[in-house]
């Protein structure tokens, strides 16, 4: 007895680049109009800011010294 076949559920659709630069566009002047500024940042320079420490890392044996 053979089981329906499995399909995968459909997804959606990714809306055009045109559409997706038409609404940034909209969304940059609505921020504009209320106030906003945009500024600009240098390139390289990231907003984020690390959560990690430095990382050491020692490879091979070392003799302890008290």
């Amino acid at each position: 007895m053979a089981g329906k076949p499995k399909t995968a559920a459909a997804k959606k659709k990714q809306p055009a680049a045109a559409e997706t630069s038409v609404s940034i566009e909209e969304q940059t002047l609505a921020f504009l109009k209320s106030g906003g500024e945009i500024e600009q940042i240098n390139s390289g320079v990231s907003g984020q800011q690390s959560m990690a420490g430095p990382k050491h890392i020692t490879l091979g044996n070392t003799p302890k010294t008290n």
